[in-house]
């Protein structure tokens, strides 16, 4: 049986066709005993494929969770390139703070450094690459929530959204639902409400005169299991 056939629409936040259009479930080709449990399947190329169940239950989960807090509490920080643009764009349509780019070290322990900042929960696009702000949030025991692929490891982090965190279109989707699902919950916009800002809005863009080889993430046939 197909995913597709496993799963109803009206299971998910959105349509099963957006999140594997976007490439959500795609993951490399290595697989770590830490995200086992969020693993669909091995395809026959060796492609381990995320299971988007799991992904758009944790978007829920980690929506509830960071809307019980004060906007400034929470930090989002994205050493990778695509995410930053939609992880600046979660951070301002929530009111939380935004550290895009290469993070500087005492961001979270040096109170003396002019970039000081103290919140109660960070969010990271990557564990592996923002592991600098992992290690300083666990220092000072701050939650880390980060977007976890299948080759991450997950020591440190304490709540995970298992998705494919190379892609330009998976980061932007993941990112839009996150933001919509926080306002929903804060109640800020009704239960079946959504943002005025688009998932192409949340979406790094890649400047013609500037084409970069896009990552396997990117490239893969995204509805090919």
């Amino acid at each position: 049986m197909s995913l597709e056939e496993e799963i109803t629409e009206e299971e998910l936040l959105i349509g099963l066709d957006e999140y594997l259009a976007a490439g959500v479930h795609i993951g490399t080709r290595i697989g770590t005993k830490y995200m086992e449990q969020f693993i669909y399947l091995v395809r026959s190329d060796g492609l381990y494929v995320l299971d988007v169940r799991a992904t758009d239950d944790r978007i829920r989960t980690l929506a509830k969770f960071l809307s019980r807090y004060e906007p400034k509490q929470v930090a989002v920080f994205s050493t990778r390139q695509y995410g930053q643009v939609p992880a600046s764009k979660l951070a301002k349509t929530c009111g939380f703070v935004s550290v895009p780019g290469r993070f500087i070290p005492g961001t979270l322990t040096n109170p003396e450094f002019s970039g000081f900042i103290e919140p109660e929960v960070i969010l990271v696009t990557d564990p592996r690459a923002d592991k600098q702000a992992v290690k300083e949030a666990n220092t000072i025991g701050t939650v880390v929530a980060a977007m976890c692929d299948t080759d991450n490891e997950l020591k440190g982090v304490d709540l995970v959204i298992p998705t494919n965190n190379k892609g330009r279109r998976a980061l932007a989707l993941v990112y839009w639902l996150l933001a919509r699902e926080i306002l929903r919950a804060r109640g800020e916009i009704p239960p079946d409400g959504t943002i005025p800002s688009t998932v192409e809005d949340f979406t790094f863009k890649v400047l013609p005169s500037s084409m970069q080889i896009e990552t396997e993430a990117e490239v893969e046939e995204a509805t090919e299991y």
